[in-house]
């Protein structure tokens, strides 16, 4: 990180002036909170949530003044991207435990439950905003995830290690690179 800049912010880009949360409640009730000051369980509605938006909002917690959703970062992402209108959360995940490098850091698209994003191609519009960094996208409907992006012909080199086909090595060392603090220590040259 740069100066006073989170990790959030260089992945994702600023909070964006012209784009608030409205009406929206999605995270409050979807995501799961456990800091210092506040805790919360995944799919269970704050219990500062009314039917007009947070009680407490004048004084809420400092996650909740500071963390911010995808879709009010990503200017490329559509404006019925917003998780209340599209069915979907999208946010940057830290995963101390992951299986993976590409599980390490990464943005998840969430389908929220009822949500119809993928029928509606909401999904796909959203993802196609996302794949285009040496960011991980992983989807999932709450139940399991998938790995978006990097395609899986990338992702196993980059994770096996073995020496890319010519086509795909700029690709393969590219992703290699910006993950290497969570691949095993290997000599990719």
């Amino acid at each position: 990180m740069t100066g006073d800049t989170d990790l959030e912010t260089l992945l994702l880009g600023p909070v964006l002036a012209e784009r608030d949360c409205g009406g929206c409640t999605a995270c409050c009730v979807t995501l799961k909170v456990d800091t210092p000051d506040f805790a919360k369980p995944a799919g269970t509605p704050c219990t500062k949530l009314t039917p007009t938006g947070c009680s407490i909002h004048a004084v809420r917690p400092t996650i909740c003044r500071t963390w911010f959703c995808a879709w009010r970062r990503v200017a490329a992402l559509p404006e019925e991207a917003r998780p209340d209108r599209s069915g979907l959360i999208v946010s940057v995940s830290f995963n101390q435990e992951a299986r993976n490098a590409f599980e390490a850091i990464a943005l998840t698209v969430l389908a929220l439950p009822g949500s119809d994003a993928i029928a509606s191609g909401m999904a796909a519009r959203v993802l196609d905003s996302l794949c285009d960094q040496l960011v991980a996208v992983w989807f999932s409907d709450g139940a399991r995830k998938m790995l978006m992006h990097p395609e899986n012909d990338v992702a196993e080199l980059v994770l096996s290690g073995d020496p890319p086909p010519a086509a795909l090595a700029d690709e393969v060392a590219a992703w290699r690179e910006r993950y290497r603090a969570f691949l095993p220590a290997r000599d990719y040259d």
